[in-house]
């Protein structure tokens, strides 16, 4: 269970939109800020804008509602950045193993999905094996067998190896 702190900051906005006043019980920082920008946002009245700092929103009016709504998508993209950041280098220090599982979850699931066919696949070695095992095979009798067709001999137009007897063309 965790303990509401006593002295938890009151977020007012400075002049724009209204204040944030009421923050769920188990919110964490990170949460209170992201409630804040969406509640400025809102505020603006806008829908849509350009990314920040792109062609579109460099042309903006700077009292434009819509510069400001993408400085704060920006900011909280940076925040979040910034906070998952701190969080897998504190992992990193205090668990390394827990740390180490998660940067290597999505590759692991991924090389999950690949499991069957690189098994079915041969290795390098079973390659080179086979390679070598092609050029130093015996030299194949050709023997025709009782109700098959004519075999063509190789290198040898015209001929055929007919069971019980060789017929040309």
């Amino acid at each position: 269970m965790t303990t509401r702190p006593q002295n938890r900051l009151r977020l007012v906005t400075a002049g724009r939109g209204r204040p944030l006043r009421a923050i769920p019980e188990d919110a964490m920082a990170g949460d209170v800020t992201a409630l804040r920008a969406e509640i400025q946002v809102t505020a603006l009245g806008v829908d849509t804008w350009p990314a920040y700092g792109s062609p579109e929103w460099l042309q903006l009016n700077p009292q434009d509602p819509r510069t400001y709504a993408a400085t704060l998508e920006a900011a909280e993209l940076h925040r979040r950045t910034e906070a998952e950041r701190h969080r897998l280098d504190w992992l990193m220090d205090n668990d390394p193993e827990a740390w180490w599982r998660e940067i290597t979850a999505d590759a692991n699931a991924h090389a999950a999905t690949l499991g069957r066919s690189l098994a079915a696949r041969r290795t390098a070695e079973e390659l080179r094996v086979a390679a070598d095992r092609a050029g130093n095979r015996t030299p194949h009798t050709l023997r025709a067998t009782q109700g098959w067709p004519p075999i063509r001999i190789p290198g040898q137009p015209g001929r055929y190896l007919v069971f019980g007897q060789e017929a040309t063309e």
